[in-house]
């Protein structure tokens, strides 16, 4: 009898939509102020970030193998210790500058493949390791060099799903940009039904920020409704807030997958004053549902990040077009920013 009201309670996430074509659609530019963007990514801005900046999935720093990055235009190095632990340092072995990204990780101990140097993470002949963390779904260094702010013991780590309870996913994407491009992006959630048609349809901005600095009232709330298939959607709310200059996450607050999120991370690659800079979009989609047929999805994870990863990356294509020319408008003084 549970069995067979359960099924009678069950309902399905997905809706036909019947609406106006793309030609159709209400314009939102008028909506979409430049200077209620520009507001938004200004307050986002002056938010502390600790100096932390993320640097890839925790997936990507497997045990036994090193992991390169460069942040800022500084070479870093990522592996882990015997007992799993993230270590980051310096990229450039401190004795003759060999690259450490190519070197091998024996116990725990990072060994240079040019001379037999051994880094176990603690400080060696002036090479100083970095602060590291890990939150089970991105990995973060902190460089205070290239931040300049004041330093923080751990990275803004924005609200997840309960670890083990969402599927989780990491897409990685590069732009000729800076973070700023990226983040403004990302505040302007107008565009989405009509650059993304082919992902978002009858997206509506139903509150803008107040003006206020507190993180949770400076959010962008929208309703819009994510394409399965044709005319099949799945409708939701959601909200866009910027908890530190280089990070917006969007968070689903009702409807499908409620407390699900997607964060999005823009990391400088190239130091402040690059002529040409480029910029790592890493962004992480962790998403959850309270249906009971979610553990199957949660049992299925490897087949469905690639999936995830491929969705993620149609829409960064068209956004970091977007980005990329933004930047080249306030690079030649043709759009301020």
């Amino acid at each position: 009898m549970a069995d067979g009201a359960d099924k009678a309670r069950w309902t399905s996430p997905l809706r036909r939509r019947r609406g106006p074509g793309w030609a159709e659609q209400t314009p939102t530019w008028r909506a979409a102020r430049p200077a209620l963007i520009a507001d938004t990514l200004k307050r986002a801005s002056a938010r502390p970030s600790g100096n932390w900046f993320v640097v890839g999935s925790s997936r990507e720093v497997r045990p036994g193998s090193p992991c390169g990055r460069t942040v800022g235009g500084v070479e870093v190095v990522l592996w882990r210790s015997r007992s799993g632990e993230l270590r980051a340092g310096p990229g450039a072995c401190p004795h003759l500058g060999a690259p450490l990204r190519d070197s091998r990780v024996v116990c725990g101990t990072l060994v240079c493949h040019w001379h037999g140097l051994a880094l176990d993470g603690s400080a060696f002949a002036g090479w100083q390791p970095y602060p590291a963390h890990d939150d089970g779904v991105l990995v973060w260094v902190r460089l205070d060099a290239v931040g300049g702010e004041e330093p923080t013991l751990r990275p803004v780590v924005p609200d997840r799903p309960a670890p083990g309870s969402g599927v989780d996913a990491v897409y990685t994407a590069v732009g000729r940009c800076e973070p700023q491009d990226v983040v403004a992006n990302r505040l302007d959630p107008w565009h989405g039904s009509w650059f993304h048609p082919y992902s978002f349809v009858d997206l509506t901005v139903v509150r803008e920020p107040r003006g206020d600095e507190d993180d949770e009232d400076d959010a962008f709330e929208v309703d819009v409704s994510f394409r399965v298939a044709g005319r099949l959607v799945v409708p939701v709310r959601a909200e866009f807030t910027a908890p530190e200059p280089r990070t917006v996450v969007m968070r689903i607050t009702d409807g499908e997958g409620a407390t699900s999120v997607v964060e999005t991370h823009a990391t400088p690659l190239t130091a402040a004053d690059a002529e040409r800079p480029r910029t790592a979009v890493i962004e992480a989609v962790v998403a959850a549902s309270d249906r009971r047929g979610f553990a199957l999805a949660r049992a299925a994870a490897p087949v469905l990040r690639p999936l995830m990863r491929r969705t993620a990356g149609r829409l960064w294509r068209d956004d970091l077009a977007y980005a990329e020319r933004r930047w080249e408008l306030r690079s030649s003084g043709r759009f301020p920013g």
